[in-house]
């Protein structure tokens, strides 16, 4: 049985696995006019990531505990509630007890800074991401490479662009990535990152609603050097689209078009 936590009310014992082996998954979904944005799309990969994890989720119980989070935490603004899941407590040791008792942990968090409209400046971490084929898409507690690359990233960046042994552009610290070259948009493959992103996959599916194209494929950091390069946008649940004006010390071209296209599509899901 899934215990919740409500962080505001209970603390979490020193023996959870998620502390101690970040043996969990979770999700950061944006709360407007106290309706969570994306909700599917971030229940749906919860629970997918609960079930290669093998840790029991009920679906049930997760969109109670989100709706009640939502009249719990409810506010004016906007605001991020957070969902921890972890497989509950175990004593010290790698193999998980049979019978799991999962934990819940349930939170709410102030919106960050939004990015200016005009763009941000990102850089090419040095700290390569190497992403286990099992561990690939879903949202882990294992985010430490996310956290070196963040700490090496300069106070001038907004992001830090990861990249994998081959040199392939994968994945922001935080945000996933999109392409537009020439008359096609360009993703990484999905089966290579990190994180499968929420708002990334919701892009696409608008993008592809309204017949554009949206090709998976390997993408070196060089493809912004083309002729053919129209733009690089960011994106997460969180903060939504945010294009790129400059990679390292390159200035890049900034336009409309994926907003645009994108619209009022974009918190609707």
């Amino acid at each position: 049985m899934t215990t919740v936590i409500w962080a505001d009310q209970e603390d979490i014992p020193a023996n959870d696995r998620g502390l101690a082996y970040g043996d969990g998954v979770f999700e950061t979904i944006r709360v407007q006019a106290n309706l969570p944005t994306l909700r599917q799309r971030h229940v749906a990969r919860l629970l997918e990531g609960a079930k290669r994890l093998r840790i029991p989720l009920d679906s049930e119980l997760l969109q109670s505990v989100i709706a009640e989070a939502v009249k719990h935490y409810a506010r004016p603004e906007d605001w991020v509630l957070k969902l921890i899941l972890t497989r509950g407590s175990g004593g010290r040791g790698y193999r998980p007890d049979a019978t799991p008792a999962p934990r819940l942990i349930v939170s709410a968090h102030p919106m960050p800074p939004m990015p200016p409209s005009e763009g941000v400046d990102v850089c090419i971490s040095s700290h390569e991401l190497f992403v286990h084929p099992r561990m690939a898409g879903i949202k882990s507690l294992a985010r430490l490479d996310q956290v070196m690359a963040s700490q090496a990233m300069p106070d001038d960046c907004y992001e830090a662009l990861m990249v994998n042994g081959a040199g392939h552009l994968l994945e922001g610290t935080r945000t996933n990535l999109l392409i537009r070259l020439g008359e096609v948009w360009l993703m990484p493959v999905l089966s290579t990152l990190a994180v499968e992103g929420t708002m990334q996959a919701h892009v696409v599916s608008v993008l592809r609603s309204q017949g554009e194209i949206v090709l998976e494929q390997d993408i070196l950091p060089a493809i912004i050097n083309q002729p053919e390069f129209v733009g690089l946008w960011l994106m997460n649940s969180v903060v939504g689209i945010v294009p790129v004006s400059k990679v390292d010390c390159l200035r890049l071209p900034v336009n409309a078009r994926l907003a645009t296209i994108v619209g009022q599509h974009l918190f609707m899901e």
